[in-house]
């Protein structure tokens, strides 16, 4: 893991042509992490955010979370707060550490988990009520055979009942018209710009400068919405339900952010 430690990104002498799933691990450097806070902004998020993730758990009855892509643990925090049963996983260690100091500093233990996602169950045992993967996280595996597996684990995480919660930029406005966002839901903080340098159907490089202008990139896969929906129906989850920017009805090219919410088990009289 000696790679986590390094002060500096590398992409090599073309960072256009790093496109692979494995390769996040490199992105987020030990300072890179310490400036994620500051592109959040917890406060800012959490007033964008409501009670959205809360209230859908809630309604449906789930209680066990599991968070498979805790970044620095805003949202693991948040559903602790709520009372949640919350297991935080990331496949970086360094945002691991990162995690768990802000849990502390809320008053809470945060029960970690290093994994990657491809082999999950192998690393975090039992069933959940719920799995979040959120924070645009899913779009860091850039082979369909990848995607396809992580979300076969997710699945097999789940309880007979239980939902995935699983979030993206709206790769589809990017891709069709143009880079477009007024960061009012995730990326609040407003001290930092996070933009796309680089857009192409097979990779989406965004650039995030810093106040003290500090310049970090993440490569990422373009995925669009309805691919993503289509391979959680062919994982087997029965139902599907997006969201823009934590609105059901919302018009496509508008939204930020779409957040998909996909259950197990389909309940006909809904």
């Amino acid at each position: 893991m000696e790679q986590l430690k390094k002060k500096e990104q590398e992409f090599g002498d073309d960072p256009l042509a790093v496109r692979e799933t494995d390769h996040y691990q490199h992105e987020y450097t030990e300072s890179f992490v310490d400036k994620w806070d500051d592109l959040i902004d917890w406060d800012s998020r959490a007033e964008s955010e409501g009670q959205f993730f809360i209230d859908i758990l809630k309604e449906r009855g789930k209680h066990k979370i599991l968070d498979v892509a805790t970044g620095t643990g805003f949202n693991s925090v948040q559903l602790l707060k709520a009372g949640f049963d919350v297991t935080s996983v990331d496949g970086s260690a360094e945002m691991l550490s990162k995690a768990f100091a802000n849990a502390r500093d809320h008053g809470f233990v945060m029960q970690t988990v290093h994994a990657d996602w491809r082999w999950l169950n192998k690393d975090v045992h039992g069933k959940f009520d719920a799995i979040i993967c959120l924070g645009n996280s899913f779009t860091h595996l850039f082979d369909e055979r990848d995607r396809r597996r992580a979300l076969a684990e997710f699945y097999a995480a789940l309880k007979h009942d239980g939902i995935l919660i699983l979030d993206q930029r709206n790769y589809d406005a990017i891709l069709d018209r143009g880079f477009s966002s007024k960061h009012k839901y995730y990326y609040c903080g407003d001290q930092v710009t996070a933009e796309p340098e680089h857009v192409d159907d097979s990779l989406a490089r965004f650039r995030y400068t810093f106040p003290d202008n500090s310049v970090y990139h993440l490569n990422m896969f373009p995925l669009r919405k309805n691919y993503t929906r289509r391979l959680m129906h062919e994982i087997g989850f029965q139902k599907v339900v997006t969201y823009g920017d934590f609105e059901e009805t919302y018009k496509e090219e508008e939204a930020d952010f779409f957040v998909h919410v996909a259950e197990k088990t389909y309940h006909g009289d809904e």
